[in-house]
């Protein structure tokens, strides 16, 4: 199993303050267009700050009745375990193979997990005790609820290996950003020159956006040409210098 990482604080603050949109963009020009979980969905208010922080993962594969039992909770290869293995502010991202049938986490795990200030929760499946997993304030990504606990239809195997979630490889302590548009995975690798490249392009957006809004037309704005270029080059000039 892979030791979770910390992300830097700065690196944090400054990934919640980009849209999962503008990453997907900046990922797509490094050449990666497979980055976006699909089937991750905010469920309740708690999911509706944006949230950064690196991957804890947890894998299921389909049930097996020897395995899938409710006396495999208390293995020491458990989601339980799992959880107790989680440091503050990872994101756990669970690969629960796209099933809408049986709950990986129910009030009781998330609430274990909030309390160990895990950063969210994200998976491809589905959650269970839908009231009681709002209440404890736990953002949540996922596919939606269903009432079946976990083993009716998936068996838990492990956790911090690599993992396909909603179609999209995780690696442990790669970067997961999730907000209303869904979670985003960014390469450990890439981390700061992804960071970098996304605060510049919401700069630029935002600038695209106010001139939108004093009424320039699109073509040559945006994308911008040439000379909206350099006039936008000269407005970052002007800019305060950030420390």
């Amino acid at each position: 199993m892979t030791d979770p990482l910390p992300l830097p604080a700065a690196t944090i603050e400054a990934l919640e303050s980009v849209t999962t949109a503008t990453l997907t963009t900046v990922l797509l020009k490094k050449g990666l267009r497979n980055v976006w979980i699909r089937g991750a969905a905010p469920l309740g208010e708690a999911a509706g700050r944006r949230r950064a922080g690196r991957a804890f993962t947890l894998r299921f594969v389909p049930a097996r009745e020897d395995l899938a039992t409710p006396a495999s909770w208390a293995s020491p290869i458990s989601t339980r375990a799992a959880i107790e293995a989680m440091p503050a502010g990872v994101i756990a991202v669970v690969d629960a193979m796209a099933t809408t049938h049986a709950g990986i986490f129910g009030d009781i795990l998330c609430a274990r997990m909030k309390k160990r200030g895990v950063a969210a929760l994200v998976s491809d499946g589905v959650v269970r005790d839908l009231a009681g997993v709002l209440s404890t304030g736990l953002p949540v990504w996922c596919r939606g609820t269903a009432a079946p606990a976990s083993v009716t239809g998936l068996t838990f195997v492990g956790w911090q290996e690599p993992i396909g979630c909603g179609g999209v490889a995780v690696l442990p302590n790669d970067v997961i950003v999730a907000d209303l548009d869904g979670a985003v995975v960014i390469p450990a690798a890439l981390l700061d020159d992804v960071v970098a490249a996304a605060l510049e392009q919401e700069r630029h957006e935002g600038w695209i956006m106010r001139e939108v809004e004093a009424g320039v037309p699109l073509p040559g704005l945006y994308p911008p040409d040439g000379t909206t270029q350099a006039r936008y080059e000269a407005w970052r000039a002007a800019q305060p210098k950030r420390d």
